[in-house]
């Protein structure tokens, strides 16, 4: 684990009752490295003392949370035991929910992908229907899975905004006609008996960055997603942005607004795609975006014209809010980006390098996920995580 890895773990406090926020902070040390950490090396990284370390890690091992994994040497002094993750001590599952496609994952505790499907999604106005579909694939995911039902944090759901993230509400998608204020949270939770979570998944995506991906090292990132719909999630000193209703990400304002529809409608304007391609749903604006991003790849000048022009004003989006927020990183991903990473990425490095607010006083890095277009599936996962197994400074906060 490099030192910036390190330098990214959360400090602990040794002020009473705050037990719970502590064991977070140790386990999520230890997951930061993935060759172990022994009790002496936790107790420099998180600031605790030896005592409550000692008392920490036990609980873990009793859990079978953790486990001992041989031993290091430092200097002379006597060797000492090291402590790892046990990877299939806990499960999570993730879905997302995309006007086009619903991914289903489980995760371990190290984030990798133990079970994985995916289908269409039923088609608009069908919430009950779809709701339906998706509680039996995730009773099935889980099932075929051999994973222990038992040892399952939860559910997280990652689906388009705008959402009511309080009371688990999915609140009219553009793109998922029928979906006013459906309760799918609570829904997903009664028919599965899991216990759930729901944010956007832009929202997921960053966090699985920050959990599992290309922004494991930094705590100062945005990432950028392109799907059928597009939108930016933020993290600001390793918290998540999520805004007073949880609709954080929304770029209309930023003129980045970017989908999968948008693109095609102005192939068929141009000419360059046949009426054949008019899309009259997400899966056949996929199919039209496939065209386009082939024919541009092919030379033809106008396809290769319009994802360019979409690329700078996706440019102009992320160099603002990377100067907004003072990012050193910027991670694109989601199920449109390899289609469109091709031309997206030449346009946008040099406009984010040129950049005079940022460029003078740090490099700011652009990159292409780590995880691949599962991305918001996996984040949806790692919301379950990251919720039970990271420290989250706002459990410390009074009632």
């Amino acid at each position: 684990m490099t030192s910036g890895g390190r330098s990214s773990i959360r400090r602990g406090t040794n002020l009473p009752r705050v037990g719970d926020f502590n064991e977070s902070v140790v386990l999520d040390a230890i997951r930061r490295v993935p060759d172990g950490l022994s009790r002496v090396e936790l107790v420099t990284a998180t600031g605790l003392s030896a005592q409550t370390i000692s008392n920490i890690c036990r609980r873990l091992l009793d859990q079978g949370v953790v486990h001992e994994s041989g031993k290091t040497r430092s200097g002379s002094g006597k060797p000492r035991t090291l402590l790892r993750l046990s990877p299939g001590a806990r499960y999570a599952v993730g879905v997302h929910l995309d006007p086009a496609v619903i991914t289903y994952v489980l995760l371990d505790l190290l984030g990798t992908v133990v079970a994985h499907r995916q289908e269409p999604t039923a088609g608009s106005g069908e919430p009950e229907r779809t709701t339906q579909d998706i509680s039996a694939s995730i009773n099935g995911l889980i099932a075929g899975s051999g994973a222990d039902r038992d040892r399952i944090l939860g559910l997280g759901v990652a689906v388009p905004g705008p959402i009511d993230a309080a009371a688990g509400l999915v609140v009219d998608p553009p793109q998922l006609a029928g979906w006013s204020s459906v309760p799918l949270r609570d829904r997903l939770s009664a028919a599965t008996g899991l216990p759930a979570l729901i944010d956007k998944d832009v929202i997921a995506a960053a966090v699985a960055e920050r959990w599992a991906g290309a922004a494991t090292e930094t705590g100062n990132f945005l990432f950028f997603y392109l799907g059928t719909g597009s939108g930016m999630g933020l993290v600001v000193d390793d918290a998540v942005l999520r805004g007073v209703s949880g609709n954080v990400g929304e770029v209309g304002g930023l003129g980045a607004a970017c989908t999968t529809r948008a693109l095609v409608d102005e192939g068929i304007q141009l000419g360059v795609l046949g009426p054949e391609f008019a899309p009259t749903g997400p899966h056949d604006a996929q199919r039209g975006l496939t065209c386009l991003a082939e024919l541009a790849a092919g030379a033809d000048p106008t396809a290769a014209g319009i994802i360019d022009r979409w690329a700078v004003r996706v440019g102009r989006g992320v160099c603002a809010a990377a100067t907004l927020v003072d990012s050193d990183l910027i991670v694109f991903g989601g199920p449109a980006w390899p289609l469109l990473s091709g031309r997206f990425l030449p346009v946008i490095e040099p406009m984010v390098a040129a950049s005079p607010f940022v460029k003078r006083i740090h490099p700011t890095t652009v990159t292409t996920t780590h995880i691949g277009t599962d991305v918001a599936a996996i984040g949806a996962a790692c919301l379950v995580l990251d919720q039970s197994l990271s420290a989250q400074p706002r459990s410390l906060l009074l009632a």
